[in-house]
């Protein structure tokens, strides 16, 4: 008895050791956490030995970009500014690539320190960043075809379809004009291209974009003198003070010791405005002081993004229809040369299906609506949405339906060729009623699938929902509520398809149990 109560009584014991450890252990990790957790990003930057910087190299040159010598390096002149912060501040810079649109989100989440690629200082972007004071002064550029000479001024642009990068202030410029076509782009090489295909009739982006890309081509030509003048800053989180009003010291440093300019020099960017930058107590006043409280702030309404947003889920099921018509022709074509056609034909169905299968839709999009042009094809991007989308998904349907026509017995055509049809009357009459009955359901739900993955034709100009969406969300820094009815105007399209594909797969299956 005495030894059994001695072993309850160390049992008790070691359960209480064990928990205390346990409340000990959770007190010093929680000690920990919040340290890091209050830490000044400063603080933190110099302990590590790390800068993290955010960029968007797609962006292109001469901001950042990868050496087409040494693909792995990245140049261009920010690269160069963060390399001479990140010596002053006695570290080491850590790339992060991030989608540009999204760049700000992506700092104020703290995935990196500073976000630094071109970033306009804008009243919108001061709600939720903090700005430094600005590193360089740009300017907006009109580029035209060197042969047109109807464009020589921002007047000029009214009635004309105009290239430009979205979320940027060029784009504001021209939508505040009102009657000019706007092409928006995410890369900084496809305006200029367009411009070169006559897609568009200018493009307007910032003067350093310009200067790099249109002044080597001989196709092109800078119209009339650059036009709304602006800053850009290098932005980091709200709470951020300290490291603010240290990279603020440095970007006066390098400017009045001349390594600044010395860098601008090297990449073709330094111009009569760049002096601007001396006269710092007035930008800093204008542009990094007392930015608009995050109370301030415009609501969002429904009522206000709404339009827009219907106009770009018109575009998606227009694409999305057409497509999927060129992507049903096309696939039981398909389907029939791989069951019924000779060898060669056979051999082109299984080629095509397994190309488009194994490639990415994305590249086939760049190859047919920038690639094509290489070979004298041209074609809109309205056209090369549809052909993209419905080639690509022709090669799915030709499988559905090839599974379809596999599983109707045999001996109902044996029987139909016994009885003197013809075996081209077989197929039409006997064979593919039953297959589409199979196929159909299959068939809805590569529309809806089809729906979604109409948000890559983006990438060729196309503004369709999800485009909307990301341009109207980078504006205003309101991802989540935009979000949330993007979501719900996708789900309005796609879910009536889905009711439809499952009555109709009931309706199927009560005709086959009474046949």
């Amino acid at each position: 008895m005495y030894k059994k109560l001695m072993l309850m009584i160390r049992k008790k014991s070691i359960i209480q050791s064990y928990l205390i450890l346990q409340i000990f252990c959770f007190v010093i990790c929680f000690f920990i956490t919040n340290t890091f957790a209050y830490q000044d990003t400063l603080e933190k930057v110099k302990s590590s030995g790390v800068l993290t910087w955010g960029f968007d190299a797609e962006g292109g040159a001469p901001y950042v970009f990868h050496d087409t010598k040494h693909p792995s390096k990245l140049i261009g002149f920010e690269v160069d500014l963060v390399a001479a912060i990140a010596r002053e501040l006695g570290v080491k810079v850590q790339h992060f690539q991030n989608e540009w649109d999204s760049i700000l989100l992506s700092l104020q989440r703290g995935d990196f320190d500073i976000a630094l690629n071109g970033v306009e200082i804008t009243s919108d972007r001061e709600q939720a960043v903090l700005f430094t004071r600005p590193y360089f002064v740009y300017a907006e550029q009109i580029v035209v075809r060197a042969s047109d000479n109807r464009i020589n001024c921002l007047e000029d642009l009214h009635s004309k379809r105009v290239g430009t990068l979205y979320n940027t202030v060029a784009k504001q410029i021209l939508d505040e004009m009102g009657d000019v076509t706007v092409n928006t782009y995410s890369g900084q090489i496809e305006p200029f291209k367009d411009l070169s295909l006559s897609r568009v009739d200018a493009v307007l982006v910032d003067l350093p974009i310009a200067s790099y890309y249109a002044v080597p081509n001989p196709q092109l030509r800078m119209a009339g003198e650059p036009v709304g003048e602006g800053y850009y800053g290098i932005a980091v989180r709200k709470e951020d003070t300290a490291l603010a009003d240290e990279l603020n010291i440095i970007i006066e440093k390098i400017l009045r010791s001349g390594e600044l300019k010395k860098i601008y020099e090297r990449w073709g960017v330094w111009n009569v405005s760049q002096e601007k930058l001396f006269f710092h107590e007035g930008l800093l006043q204008k542009y990094t002081e007392m930015p608009p409280s995050l109370s301030k702030k415009v609501s969002l309404r429904v009522t206000t993004f709404l339009p827009t947003l219907m106009k770009g889920a018109l575009v998606t099921i227009g694409i999305s229809i057409l497509s999927m018509m060129l992507a049903v022709v096309l696939g039981l074509t398909l389907a029939i040369m791989r069951l019924y056609g000779n060898k060669w034909l056979r051999r082109v169905s299984t080629a095509y299906t397994e190309f488009y299968r194994g490639t990415p839709l994305l590249i086939q999009l760049y190859i047919l609506y920038y690639g094509l042009p290489n070979i004298g094809i041209t074609l809109s991007a309205f056209i090369a949405a549809i052909l993209g989308l419905g080639m690509n998904y022709a090669a799915y349907e030709s499988e559905i339906y090839r599974a379809g026509i596999q599983a109707i017995p045999k001996g109902q055509t044996e029987a139909s060729l016994s009885l003197g049809m013809s075996r081209r009357l077989t197929l039409r009459r006997i064979i593919l009623p039953q297959a589409f009955r199979i196929a159909i359901p299959p068939m809805t739900n590569d529309f809806i699938a089809l729906f979604k993955d109409s948000s890559l034709v983006s990438v060729i100009t196309m503004v369709e929902l999800t485009k909307s969406y990301s341009m109207l969300a980078a504006a205003s820094m309101n991802f989540f509520q935009l979000g949330i009815i993007t979501a719900l105007l996708y789900f309005g399209m796609s879910y009536p398809l889905s009711i439809y594909a499952r009555r109709l797969e009931k309706k199927l299956k009560y005709y086959d149990r009474n046949q």
